[in-house]
């Protein structure tokens, strides 16, 4: 396999789309997730991948005082960060549904130990931030992201 061709996989053809077979985009995924088992499987997958990243960190942090959900996926999609969050009740992660179904800034439980909050990044403005940081460049941003909290 050529380096383009591993790029190729790597980067368009594998994750979401190599599971699904339809689409790296989790919104298409949700919709279809009912009547394709591929999408179903792809979706599934990725919150149980996720989950056992929040549990990997919190075993080496010696626990978790903030859940925090960002990016596309993070800060628009509910029932995966639902799922993501479900069975993680011993690390102290409880959800209040209704803010979450709602995109708040706090999604967690009075009752969590975790605070678990959905917060606003704007993705792009981050990368360019990095790199010109990274080349000794100052830029100026036109417009300030969102709050979200």
């Amino acid at each position: 396999m050529s380096a383009k061709q591993f790029n190729e996989m790597i980067n368009f053809q594998s994750e979401l789309l190599g599971v699904s077979e339809t689409s790296s985009d989790m919104r298409d995924l949700l919709k279809c997730g009912t009547r394709d088992v591929r999408a179903a499987e792809a979706v599934a997958l990725f919150c149980y991948q996720i989950k056992k990243w929040v549990g990997a960190f919190a075993a080496a942090l010696g626990g978790l005082d903030t859940l925090v959900f960002a990016g596309g996926i993070g800060e628009n999609a509910p029932i995966v960060r639902t799922r993501i969050c479900e069975g993680l009740g011993f690390l102290g992660i409880a959800l209040e549904e209704k803010r979450n179904a709602a995109n708040e800034g706090v999604i967690s439980a009075e009752a969590s130990r975790v605070s678990v909050r959905v917060i606003r990044t704007d993705e792009e403005w981050m990368i360019a931030s990095t790199v010109c940081r990274v080349l000794g460049l100052t830029i100026e941003k036109e417009h300030e992201p969102e709050k979200g909290v």
